[in-house]
């Protein structure tokens, strides 16, 4: 099943699937597909506006609506009448309207990871500790773990 007005399908399936999964998550996929349905009356009544303005709640009557930043939101604020209205008479109960600004951070699409590069005579002491430890049960996994730390990093 799939969460009408989510940005991205796959992970839609994904929150479903694991929503169903449990008795006590499977109580929350009622509210998620009605919050996903509201997302999407939203986006259908305010097109030019659906990819800034994200459903954040809609309880006792307010609906709460999250914006990347104060311009988007003073945009929003003239069409908030025909909003209301219009989520009116598709049967949604709204009352009032709120909105919250939320500034996101921009994450690169793909973080590069460094590996700590040692220094030939770090690994040199990492070895002669794995060789200098006493062998006794309470190091063994000390000493496993010293040895693989010199051997990884002497391979790499």
């Amino acid at each position: 099943m799939h969460i009408y007005g989510t940005r991205n399908r796959p992970t839609s399936f994904e929150a479903t699937d694991f929503l169903r999964s449990n008795e006590r998550m499977a109580r929350l996929l009622p509210a998620a597909m009605r919050m996903a349905d509201l997302q999407r009356d939203v986006g259908m009544v305010l097109p030019a506006m659906a990819g800034n303005c994200d459903v954040l709640s809609f309880q006792e009557g307010v609906l709460v609506l999250a914006v990347p930043s104060s311009a988007v939101a003073a945009r929003l604020k003239q069409q908030l009448p025909k909003l209301q209205s219009s989520l009116q008479g598709r049967g949604w109960q709204v009352v009032s309207l709120r909105l919250k600004v939320q500034v996101t951070r921009a994450m690169p699409e793909q973080v590069e990871m460094r590996t700590l590069e040692l220094p030939e005579t770090a690994v040199h002491a990492f070895e002669e500790l794995g060789d200098s430890l006493p062998d006794t049960p309470q190091n063994a996994a000390l000493v496993a773990a010293v040895k693989r730390l010199a051997e990884k990093r002497r391979r790499g």
